[in-house]
Order: structure tokens, then sequence, then C-alpha cells
């Protein structure tokens, strides 16, 4: 292995000469503390930036055994090192030095989530860091000096300043990892008791404004369980909290508009992740299967079976294998729900604000215009309960405008000025005093889904030769020719889960979707690949540009990727 005398030395022999002799710079390099990998120089100083690596021994590092002696606790220390390594670019490097991406150094950023990411890597025997570079250039003309500088000075600045537990803040480095520890426990805790979500007292659920995800500031309300759903838990690194607990069943969630309805459902929507310390919604833990659900007009379907929900198509279209290029707000909105059940989803959480009207409810005057034997569509208030009792599936529904879902509800909590109230009894008096008019509509059961099998062929991430995978935010993702639409996906929160997407599609088509293999077997899986090896099993080189997606958003992607075709088993 060559040195870091040996890097000076070849970056003074590659000074003033064209950017591609920046390739003689890939291998590894012994430093003092930590060994530098550069493993992929980039092309241009135009083209995306270089990616490095460094690799610490934990006999130097001197992190504590028992910050990451569980998953949960090494997920959260990785999430951490990768703040503070992105921290230490921002105070040590120089800034920009030429042209292009010349000087920038930087690691995947971060969101108000601890995911799993490929950033850094925490092993018994030594802490693994990717970041990313920008080598130098004035023009396409390599700037030597600059290049020693950042790679023999900023770099090992940045490195002992955020991957030695000495140079850490270790009271801040502790509460994230405990905080992590917390949630999965509290997650656990949720599915062994009846419960799918739990909102503390105390926390602040209100983001800053539309475009930041952090807490807003002192304006706040802070989070006040009603006493009927109070509960305590005895957590592992906190102790004791109490807040509200929704137990299995059907949710409405009641009140004005602008009163906090959808920024509850919004906080249980993205309790599926953990979140960091300070961020208002630590404890605000939604067990890990749920899905939010939306009509989402001009979607593609595939071969899924939406007759539960609609059935009696004009032209006798079969809805058990339902095909179209661009669904109604109805059809997607059904869509997505067998989806998200196909998925292995066991809560659905519904906002009246995103979803079709017709999808939802039919009054008793619609009732009596349109006869039922002219209406292909059986409303959710007619099948929500058959959902918890074929499948055992919970539903949070925010709920505005129609009151007959009073009679399906196990449970009414209402918003007023973001206090939260109990009004079930006051709900089922409202309910029977005031009887609905309308008749209930007769569905078919959940219990004979059709399973589906996609064709590997129907995965083409090719644009000519080249396998051309791309994210777009959390927008959507770039495959091949096409471009899958994500927009739909609420609880996708990092572009880096959108790259780790595209690529983890690519894998499925290639070792796992073989013409016999079902839609939720693949899940099943390429998640069980990811548990015993990490994502860099099924993604190219070793970027830390990736965190892993929950398996309900690669789903999602497979369903909306236009090409799509699937076998019915």
């Amino acid at each position: 292995m060559r040195q870091a005398n040996d890097l000076r030395n070849e970056l003074r022999r590659i000074d003033r000469r064209g950017y591609g002799a920046y390739k003689d710079l890939k291998g590894a390099y012994g430093f003092p503390d930590y060994v530098l990998h550069i493993d992929r120089v980039q092309s241009d100083p135009f083209a995306p930036p270089s990616e490095a690596r460094v690799v610490v021994e934990q006999a130097r590092a001197r992190l504590p055994r028992e910050l990451f002696s569980t998953k949960s606790r090494r997920t959260g220390l990785e999430d951490y090192l990768t703040r503070a390594f992105g921290a230490a670019c921002g105070r040590v490097r120089k800034g920009r030095r030429g042209s292009g991406k010349s000087g920038l150094i930087e690691m995947l950023p971060c969101g108000q989530e601890i995911l799993e990411r490929t950033s850094v890597e925490v092993s018994e025997r030594v802490v693994e860091a990717r970041f990313f570079i920008g080598l130098p250039a004035f023009g396409r003309t390599i700037a030597g000096a600059e290049a020693e500088r950042m790679l023999l000075d900023e770099v090992p600045e940045i490195v002992g300043q955020s991957l030695f537990y000495g140079s850490l803040d270790g009271h801040a480095a502790r509460c994230h990892v405990e905080m992590a520890d917390d949630a999965d426990f509290l997650r656990a805790c949720l599915r062994e008791q009846g419960l799918v979500t739990f909102v503390a007292d105390g926390a602040v659920l209100p983001r800053e404004s539309g475009v930041s995800d952090r807490p807003l500031g002192d304006t706040a309300v802070p989070f006040a369980s009603p006493p009927s759903l109070r509960v305590n838990f005895d957590l592992p690194n906190r102790g004791g909290v109490a807040g509200m607990a929704i137990p299995q069943g059907i949710t409405l969630i009641v009140g004005g508009g602008y009163h906090g309805k959808s920024t509850l459902l919004d906080a249980i929507s993205l309790g599926v992740y953990n979140h960091i310390p300070g961020d208002g919604r630590e404890l605000a833990v939604t067990c890990a299967d749920a899905a939010k659900i939306r009509a989402e007009d001009g979607r593609s379907i595939s071969e899924v079976d939406i007759s539960p929900f609609i059935s009696n198509l004009p032209f006798g279209q079969d809805t058990s294998a339902f095909t179209t290029p661009n669904a109604s707000g109805s059809t997607s909105q059904a869509a997505n729900i067998i989806e998200a059940l196909e998925a292995g989803s066991r809560l659905l959480l519904i906002d009246e604000d995103t979803s079709a009207t017709n999808f939802m409810i039919r009054d008793k005057r619609m009732q009596e215009l349109v006869a039922k034997d002219k209406e292909p569509i059986t409303p959710l208030i007619d099948t929500v309960r058959l959902l918890e009792q074929d499948l055992g599936v919970s539903t949070i529904l925010v709920m505005g405008g129609s009151g007959d879902y009073f009679d399906v509800a196990d449970r009414v909590i209402m918003l007023d000025s973001y206090h939260v109230t109990d009004v079930t009894p006051e709900a089922k008096r409202i309910a029977g005093a005031y009887a609905s008019q309308r008749r209930e509509e007769s569905a078919k059961r959940f219990t004979d889904l059709r399973p589906r099998m996609p064709v590997a062929a129907s995965f083409d991430p090719y644009r000519g030769r080249t396998v051309k995978i791309r994210p777009r935010g959390t927008r959507g993702i770039d495959f091949g020719t096409e471009h899958i639409d994500l927009s739909a996906l609420e609880q996708l929160v990092d572009p880096a889960q959108s790259r780790a997407i595209g690529w983890l599609i690519h894998h499925a088509a290639q070792y796992i979707f073989d013409g016999e293999t079902t839609l939720t077997q693949g899940l099943d899986r390429l998640n069980e690949l990811l548990d015993a090896r990490g994502l860099l099993a099924a993604v190219p080189g070793k970027s830390g540009d990736y965190a892993r997606p929950r398996r309900w958003e690669i789903a999602g992607a497979i369903n909306r990727l236009r090409t799509l075709r699937c076998a019915a088993g």
C-alpha cells in the first residue's frame, strides 16, 4: 500500500497536466491514523465528484462498544457520525477553488430522520466513512497544489474532528444513539400491546414551514394526550414516558380546518422513522408497516386485484387483474390500498383532503339517484371494517366532511387549536341520534386477493447500452428511458432513498423476479439480503450516497413503473 507521502508526490507530478491524469490517484494510501481510499475519479471538474473513503481502526477511533452493541444503536451511531463528518467538512474545507466542483469535500446530507445509510459503517474492527471530493482544476488543468491541501491537510483535519471519539461531543453522541434505541424499543412495544402509534406528551408536531421539516419554534402547541388514550412506557434509556397511544382498529381524526388534523397525521405517517434529538417528534412513533394512501390521478396500474372496491365495470372489464395506463382518482386509491396490503402493510393512513370523494363515500341522495347495480365503486366506508376483519388491517383517517364515518369508527379524536380530545362518546351519541339514511353497500371480502408475479423483462434500466438510473430528489427516478413518479409516496423522505430504490429494482429484476416469485416474496428476499449484508450488497460500487428505503416505497416505485408487467398467481 502506498503512503501519504506517495500521494503528495503523485499530486506534484501531475500538477498542471490534463484532468485525466487524476485517474492515477486511484488506490489506497496509508496515513498515520487511517487509510484513505480513492475509489472513483471524476472525468472532469464539472462531473459528479470523486468518491473516497477513509478506514480508521477501532483501536484508534475508540468508539465505546455500547454505542453500537445492537442494530438500533449502530444505526444511530452511524447516523451521528455522518452528521459529524458533514459538519466538519463545512468547518474545514476552504470552499470553491477553480472550475466546476473544484474544492468540494462533503458527505451525504441528512434530514430530520435517522436512516440506515452507506455513508458511515461501524464494525467491531473499523470505522469506514465514504465521502465526495471535487478534485480541483483551473479549466481542465489539474490544480495540484490545491488538491494537495485538500487531501493532505483538510481531509486529515475533517477525519480527526469527526471519527475519533475523543474529538466528539460524547454526550451528544450518546443522546443520538439512545434516542434511536428508545424509539425502536417503543415501536416494538406497540405491536406487542395491540397499538399502532404513540405520540408523547410534549412532542412538537408542527413544522417550521411548508419547505422546512424542522420543528416550529415557540409558537408551537406542545402535544398533550387525552386522558382516555394516555399510556405510559418505561424506555431503556429515557425511562418513563407518557403520551397518546392509538389501538388497532378504525380511528377518525376530526376537527375544523387549520386546527392540526393533517399535522397529526403527518407526524404519525413519519413515525415509521426514528428522529434526531431536538426534532420534536422523537417519540412520535408508528408501527413500521404503516402506509399513507391517497388518490393519484393518471398513474399506471398493472394487474392489480381491486375487485373488493371496484367491480361490474362497463363492458365487463376484469377488476381482479386491473390494468390501466391512466387511472382515475378512485381506481388509483383502490390500487394504492391493495398494493400496500401486498407489500405487507397492516396500518393505512388516509387524509380526506387527498382522497377521491366517490371512493370515500356515497351518500343517501346519490344512492337514490344512481342505483348500486350502476355504480362499480364500493366506497371505503363500507369496506374499512372488512379490512380489519379479514386481514387485521387498521386505519387512521382524517375526516372533516362526513359524519357517516362515526358509524364505523372505533374511536374519534378531535383537534381544536392543536389540542387533542377524545370525543368518541359524543360521536357515538350523535351517530345514534342522527342515524344515517344511507344503505351499507356489500363488498367482496379481502381473503382471496390475487398475488402478482412481476415479469423481469419489464424492468429495463438501459438507455442505449448503458444502465441509466438517476434519482430526481424524492419526486422521481429516471429508470432507463422511463420516469418513475414517486411524488405520491409521501413517506419517502431522503433523495438517497430514491437513489437506492432504482438500483434495488434493478437488482431484484436480475436476481429475484424469476417468473415464479410474487412481489411479496421478492420484497421479503430483498429485505433479507439488506438485513444480512447491507445496502452495498445490492447497489453498485462503494458509494456513500445511499439510504435504505422501506419495502413499501420500493414496492410503490415498482408499481409506478409504466413498463411493469405482472403475471397473476
